[in-house]
Parts: structure tokens; sequence; C-alpha cells
């Protein structure tokens, strides 16, 4: 095992594998910006590095002062978290070269899976099914040709990159234009990369992901899947395990799919395959993301497997705590308490936490940085905390949620919390009947965005 590892991420995350890392007797290494100097995961940490100033290009994106971070304080490797450099091969790549492990997969598959379109052309290599669309970036052109080919609505999406940049839904040929050139902007913005590629839009669609550990020789295990079909565009705000619309014979195969997928990539570390599932039970890979999950909890509770825990152990040498797939059990439900203001389209609302009292009791997870007296900055991502419910079946987790949700008490900034307590009230989310469509086809004055 590793004697110190660098933690290279901030808030939430950080705090979440300083804990892991305390619990392996593993020491850590805390880096932060200017505006984070005062942070839980610097209090938590063995030992803390200032890298710079309050923008990410100047501190947490910085590659060399992470490099030196690491280095200077003599750690054997490096835990990326989520967000920022998770998914940057060059800082992989960096890690190793100054030997330093990097706590993830291998460059060259972070490279590949990165890329859109290279991991579509390596996951139908493995034989997984694909939404239709172009194999390769297209230009305007191409685009208008196979959009017309497919049929539409079909989606824009920037080929180096996620999480909703870069995406335009597109219903007709005449919106078509004017969405190309905005979604390619906002890649290039985004990702220093403003190549796009089409592919038919699901409509109805689940999003619906798998999450795998590799050894990076070939085992593999799968933990289940997640529903995360409640976004806000394009991004999650509610995940659970397992997902209401998964039988065990579709579980079954999609399992099945991630483990090829990982066998191809002699994957190592922590990963999730994501997929789309139409309303007759279809699913097709959309991407894959080579790194650990904001919404890894709820695979956690589900499984009774510690995912930071095994990531750490797979970089260190020391294997997977099995292969296969594991069981599952009960049901758990996380919700996202964001810093934002859902009556004002989720507009970010940096500020001071002047009162914080988390949820207690059987079943209650809760995750964050947060506590009495933060300030919550305007530079970098705006969760707050997330409150995972773990009970033994899904109609128990929802009542259990409703009180947890109802116990919480987060003030000094607009949040999400009212929007996901009325979300569990409604009559889509109790059946387990909805789709990535919820939040956008939904009443938002009726659902917390009063608040």
């Amino acid at each position: 095992m590793f004697a110190r590892v660098l933690i290279a991420n901030r808030g939430e995350v950080a705090v979440r594998v300083i804990r892991a890392c305390r619990e392996l007797g593993v020491e850590t290494v805390a880096v932060y910006s200017t505006a984070d100097r005062d942070t839980l995961h610097v209090r938590l940490a063995d030992q803390a590095v200032h890298i710079g100033p309050p923008p990410p290009a100047d501190s947490y994106l910085n590659i060399p002062s992470l490099i030196a971070a690491g280095t200077t304080t003599g750690c054997d490797a490096v835990h990326p978290g989520w967000g920022f450099l998770s998914e940057n091969a060059a800082f992989a790549a960096a890690c190793e070269d100054n030997d330093l492990v990097f706590i993830g997969p291998r460059p060259e598959t972070i490279e590949t899976m990165g890329d859109k379109v290279a991991a579509k052309r390596a996951m139908a290599a493995a034989g997984l099914p694909l939404v239709p669309g172009s194999n390769d970036a297209a230009g305007f052109s191409e685009a208008r040709s196979l959009a017309e080919e497919i049929g539409f609505p079909v989606l824009l999406k920037a080929a180096a990159g996620g999480g909703g940049r870069g995406m335009r839904l597109v219903e007709s040929p005449a919106e078509l234009e004017a969405a190309f050139r905005m979604a390619a902007s906002e890649a290039q913005a985004a990702f220093s990369n403003g190549s796009l590629y089409v592919e038919k839009a699901v409509v109805g669609a689940r999003h619906v992901e798998i999450q795998v550990l590799g050894d990076g020789e070939g085992g593999v295990l799968t933990l289940g899947e997640r529903d995360c079909s409640i976004q806000r565009r394009h991004q999650k705000l509610i995940e659970e395990a397992p997902s209401p619309a998964v039988s065990k014979s579709l579980r079954a195969e999609m399992e099945d799919a991630a483990h090829r997928a990982c066998e191809t990539l002699r994957y190592r570390g922590a990963g999730t395959l994501e997929f789309l599932l139409d309303a007759d039970g279809r699913f097709y890979f959309i991407e894959m993301n080579t790194r650990l999950q904001v919404e890894h909890p709820v695979t956690e509770l589900a499984t009774g497997i510690d995912v930071v825990r095994a990531q750490i152990a797979v970089a260190a040498g020391e294997g997977l705590p099995a292969e296969g797939a594991a069981p599952l059990r009960g049901q758990a439900i996380e919700f996202r308490i964001n810093a934002e203001d859902p009556a004002r389209d989720f507009l970010p609302a940096p500020g001071t936490i002047t009162r914080f009292r988390p949820p207690l009791g059987p079943g209650v997870r809760v995750d964050t940085h947060v506590f009495e007296g933060y300030t919550v900055p305007p530079f970098y991502d705006s969760l707050l905390a997330k409150v995972i419910i773990w009970a033994e079946n899904r109609p128990a987790a929802i009542a259990r949620a409703r009180r947890a949700l109802s116990e919480l008490e987060l003030e000094g900034v607009p949040t999400t919390r009212a929007l996901a307590m009325d979300i569990i009230e409604t009559e889509g989310f109790a059946s387990g009947d909805y789709t990535t469509a919820f939040l956008a086809e939904a009443d938002l004055a009726a659902l917390g965005g009063h608040s």
C-alpha cells in the first residue's frame, strides 16, 4: 500500500478520498487555491500545499504545480477525484513520468475513451450496441446529411468532452445550423476542441450506467446499475441503484456488455459505462467516464463495496475485492444538494453558509465539505452535499428520503433541497416511471422553483 497520496482536487471529493486513505493508514497531501485556504479538505489532510490563485486554470488545472506538490512532499501516488484533471491523459502521463502512480486508468485508455468518436469505435469493436450516428467528427454539411438520413430529432455532441457542454438537441432541419455553431463554440471553449459528432436522439429514454472496477490485466468486477435520469441540462440531480426500469435479465445483459468493454480496454481502476435505455428495453452505449463518479455512493450502499478504497488498492497492485458481478441489496437513492436557485434556471448561488445541520439516523449518509461559516466560492462546481439513503426496498427508501431531506438544514444560499423534496412526492418518481425529460416537462413552480 502507498505511504502518502496527493489529492489533486478540492471540496467534497477531496474529503471523500482523504477519509478512505485515513482508513487505509495512508497519509494525504491536500492542494488548495487561495479561495480554499480554510476549507475542510485542507484541515483533514496530513499536509496541504498552496498551488495558486482561485481560477482553476491557475490552480487545480495547473499540471506543473500539482506535480511539484506531489514530488516535493514525497507522495507515492495521485488521486484526481472527479472533474478538473481526472480524465486528462496528459496529467496521468505526467504523474507516471515523475514516479507518481496515477490512481486511475492508463493514459492511453483515458485518451481513447475521452474522444467520443474513438470511444464509440472501440466499444463497437467490443460488441456494444451504439446509438445510430456519425462514426467520426462531422462538419456541418456532413451533420446535415446524416441528420436527414437518421431522422430528427438528433443530438450534436462535443467529440472531446461531456457533462452537457457542447451538446444541443435539434428537432428540425431549420434549427440545425444555429445549433451547430453554438455547440461547436461551446465545445471549443470547454475542451479546446470544437469538433462535434451527430447521433439520433432517443426519445423517452432513461440514463442508466454500469459501475465497473478493473485490475488492468483483464480482471473485471461490475457493480450493477445506477439510474441517473433525473437531470437538468444533462447534469444529474438524483440517482438510484438499482434502477426501477431494469430487470434481472436486462441487468445481466448490460453488465455483460460492460465486462466485455473492460476486457477489451484492459481497464484499470474505477469507471462507468453510460447507456441510454429506450422504452422497449433496448440499451445503447453513449460514453465511458474513466474516473470516480459523483454518484458512486449509491453503488457503495447497494453493494457494500467501497469504490474509493478499491481504486486505491488496484493502483497499489493489491487487486480487486472480487471478480464477476457484485450482488445488489436493497435500494439506494442519492440527492445532490447544489448551491443553485431552481427558480432562476439553476443559477449558481455563491455565498456564506449560515446554518448547517445534516440529517442523521439509520440508512442516511451525507457526503459533504460544508460547515457553518463556509463560503461557497464562485469559481467552482456548485455541489454542496449529497444525501444518500439506503433501505430494504424502494418505498422504504423514499420514505426515509422524505424524512432525511426534511431534517436537512442548510441556510445562507439557495439550494436544490426543496426541489428534491418535491420530486420524490410526484407520481412519476414514486412509480419509478420517469425519463430524462422528467424535469424539463415538470412545472418548476410546483417543484421547488418557488424556493
